[in-house]
């Protein structure tokens, strides 16, 4: 007796490899993005020497990124439903990288914040439009793998960027190296739009229309609503502890490329995390890896206050995992809140709450640290994290 395996159709098959290239040509962007974004940590104390910053200052200037990051989320995802989103996608690149061009010429902290709002603002096309075309290309579990993949990709950036710029600061300093970042990002946008083909933008995939004729997920905004609630004080927690890690390893006696290290095994743990997190909430459940991911951070950020330096570095990849693991539980259930014709336009909004969360969050625990000092400002981020647990309650509806 012989097993009849159905065949794959053509049209599957080309839609099985759009959506690896999807997936690989996002996920590269993914890195490059976020990669830059991070790095900028590794400049704080830098520009705050030369520039004779206040710890307010360079919170300000922090905020000036999350700021740009945040204002163009709803926007791009609307002129990417009518232009496409390879264009978006390589222009917001090629801005990015002009940013970091111009904040390697800055004299000043005006200027410099004015740079960094360019880049904040080349920086926010690529979440939400690389989120909705992988979303369009896969499903269920599937999609959950598929999107995990694509934030650990990003961390994947912001271990290899801040641990390069680190290396190459000490040759060129701090102006010669974001110039040269910024141009490699301007052609890095250049070639995004050219192996992003236009085949793979705008229509979902065949097999991904099947599925939505075959049971379309329903919006429900109050549920989706929730999610951005979390991610808006995750990411305000995460933006606040990495805006004062550099200066709490410089207290305890840390050089730059200490600094440099130390960001870079953080983001490590994230990377993992980011992985992670998206396959244990397939096992455990949405709720119970939100809430260890929230305790963890916590906890690791608490003990920066307690330990020396050489016991600090080992606990920084645990403290990326926990700070960047719940990001990927979050978003990747955002597919189950709306149906997919909204996608693009859903995690653009869901990546505002998440980005505006973090806006005013590095001016706010710099100007705590500068009055009462970083120990307590750690202490104070430790309790914010705290109320999330409650705010999971309600993400029992949740599949995975």
């Amino acid at each position: 007796m012989s097993v009849t395996t159905a065949p794959v159709l053509p049209e599957e098959a080309a839609a099985t490899r759009q959506g690896r290239a999807t997936l690989a040509t996002c996920g590269t962007a993914h890195a490059v993005h976020d990669g830059f974004g991070d790095c900028i940590y590794l400049f704080l104390p830098l520009w705050q020497a030369e520039l004779g910053l206040t710890l307010a200052q360079v919170g300000a200037v922090k905020t000036m990124y999350s700021l740009g990051l945040s204002l163009l989320q709803m926007p791009a995802s609307f002129l990417s439903e009518k232009v496409g989103e390879r264009g978006v996608l390589a222009a917001g690149t090629v801005l990015l990288g002009l940013g970091y061009v111009l904040a390697g010429f800055a004299g000043g902290a005006i200027a410099l914040g004015g740079a960094i709002l360019l880049t904040g603002f080349g920086a926010s096309v690529q979440h939400p439009l690389s989120s909705a075309l992988i979303s369009r290309s896969a499903s269920g579990a599937r999609l959950r793998v598929a999107l995990s993949t694509y934030n650990f990709l990003g961390d994947v950036g912001k271990v290899v960027v801040p641990a390069l710029a680190a290396l190459v600061v000490g040759i060129w300093g701090w102006r010669g190296t974001m110039e040269a970042l910024g141009v490699a990002g301007i052609a890095l946008g250049l070639v995004v739009f050219m192996l992003l083909r236009p085949a793979m933008v705008g229509a979902p995939a065949a097999h991904a229309t099947r599925v939505d004729q075959a049971g379309a997920t329903a919006t429900h905004w109050p549920r989706f609503a929730n999610l951005g609630a979390i991610a808006a004080i995750d990411s305000a927690v995460r933006t606040g502890v990495l805006t004062l890690l550099p200066f709490v390893l410089i207290a305890k006696g840390a050089e730059v490329a200490t600094i440099g290290l130390a960001l870079s095994l953080v983001f490590a743990g994230g990377a993992a995390g980011k992985f992670a997190c998206g396959l244990l909430a397939i096992r455990w459940g949405v709720i119970a890896t939100v809430i260890a991911t929230e305790v963890a951070t916590a906890l690791a950020v608490l003990a920066l206050n307690w330990l020396p330096l050489a016991a600090i570095l080992p606990l920084l990849p645990l403290l990326g995992l926990a700070l960047n693991g719940t990001s990927s539980v979050l978003y990747g259930s955002v597919p189950e809140t709306v149906s997919r014709d909204k996608l693009a336009r859903a995690f653009g909004l869901f990546y505002t709450l998440s980005v505006g969360g973090s806006t005013t969050a590095p001016f706010l625990f710099g100007y705590l640290s500068d009055q009462a000092g970083l120990a307590t400002a750690l202490v104070v981020l430790a309790c914010v994290v705290m109320t999330i647990v409650p705010l999971t309650l309600p993400l029992r509806w949740l599949k995975a």
